[in-house]
């Protein structure tokens, strides 16, 4: 089979989920009658669950009894082969979340890359083990196919000295332990869009770009460049997020070994999976069925709230930084659908100018500031998959 032609796939790593996209080049990012996505969901929980679309038709769900992760990716494989076999494929373009401190830029992915990425693995075992393991499989699958990497923390490279550093000791800096910043592929997405529809001088003012969906932090850019942002080292790090825990007071990590005997492991798999909304309502790391639920169970309304509550604290923290706010960008699974997060985050922020049209919120229009709003906000829906595709053909071209 030769592998050329007019599509370039997707590939997305999270650390419970894996999403594939197969887009056809050139085509509107507006357009969806081109795109076929699959996407497995809950990876080792009882409810992983198996999801495709093709173009505008409605979205096919199944559930999945074996959700371990070869089993998974072995899903996913059978449903490239079949798409492979009806379309001409350019390239493949692979998420990478944490590249360490040798690697943001888009690269081709060669036998040294992967070394190299193994070296990194403990920056962020959450993705990058997964990430490999479907790099090989691609690999596998297409072994004359062009791969690229394409890097999550990219979009923050030139973030300020100051807001690179972690207070330890100097000797770990040589390292690489440093904030780093993720979401990167999304914010490159929402910066183009937001200059797209709000003109350039929006989008080079004083921006805070808010990814709300499983995982979630906050950019801070002017004049179009990353002034600080909510995540650090790795992604578990900043807001509480729909299974990480966020930030914690480093002494938890003390109290739960010596008071539980909880090893390294054991306490990484709580604060990626078992804690966020889901460890504090004890019911669901989804915002939709916390919502539906929050009137009558005290724990679920604490964790939302609490999540709502951390995210204006950070909008607060980064407006300082940016000395003042001129517009706010929602988007992420959350940002983009929940217009009842949306009017909770924003409510209480008139203090920096921030005044919501509560009718436009509801309609999920693309601006539902007020006209007397001295802060514009809007919605916009992100796409890291368009972003990835770009990056892939830059590099294609490259050669």
């Amino acid at each position: 089979m030769k592998w050329s032609g007019d599509y370039v796939l997707t590939v997305n790593a999270g650390s419970s989920s894996i999403k594939m996209d197969l887009l056809k080049v050139g085509s509107d990012n507006q357009d969806e009658s081109h795109h076929q996505s699959a996407k497995i969901t809950e990876i080792g929980q009882q409810g992983a669950r198996f999801s495709t679309r093709h173009g505008t038709d409605e979205e096919k769900v199944v559930a999945l009894e074996d959700s371990d992760r070869s089993s998974v990716i072995g899903v996913l494989t059978n449903w490239l082969r079949e798409k492979a076999d009806h379309h001409s494929i350019i390239g493949v373009g692979h998420r990478i979340v944490h590249g360490g401190p040798n690697h943001h830029q888009p690269e081709f992915i060669t036998d040294k890359l992967i070394e190299d990425l193994k070296k990194y693995i403990n920056f962020d075992p959450e993705h990058l083990l997964i990430a490999l393991e479907l790099i090989e499989v691609m690999r596998e699958q297409m072994p004359e196919m062009p791969q690229v990497a394409c890097f999550d923390t990219e979009f923050f490279q030139d973030l300020p000295r100051i807001a690179q550093l972690l207070p330890l000791p100097r000797k770990y800096q040589a390292e690489g332990l440093r904030r780093y910043g993720f979401h990167g592929l999304s914010y490159t997405y929402l910066f183009g869009e937001f200059g797209r529809i709000a003109g350039a001088q929006a989008a080079n003012g004083r921006v805070i770009f808010a990814h709300l969906g499983t995982g979630a932090s906050l950019a801070a850019l002017h004049n179009g460049k990353p002034v600080d942002t909510t995540m650090s080292f790795t992604p578990a790090s900043g807001l509480m997020m729909s299974t990480r825990s966020g930030d914690l007071d480093p002494g938890v990590a003390r109290y739960l070994q010596v008071v539980y005997g909880l090893g390294i492991e054991e306490y990484n798999n709580i604060i990626n999976f078992q804690s966020g909304l889901l460890g504090v309502s004890e019911l669901s790391p989804d915002m939709e069925v916390l919502l539906k639920n929050e009137a009558n169970n005290p724990a679920v309304a604490d964790a939302v709230s609490l999540f709502v509550y951390q995210i204006k604290k950070a909008i607060g923290s980064l407006t300082v930084t940016l000395g003042g706010l001129d517009s706010l960008v929602l988007s992420g699974g959350i940002g983009e659908n929940s217009a009842a997060i949306r009017a909770r985050i924003c409510h209480g922020l008139g203090v920096i100018g921030v005044e919501l049209d509560e009718a436009k919120n509801q309609q999920n229009a693309v601006s539902i500031s007020s006209p007397n709003s001295r802060v514009g906000v809007h919605v916009i829906k992100t796409h890291e998959a368009q972003v990835i595709i770009n990056q892939v053909l830059q590099t294609l071209q490259s050669v």
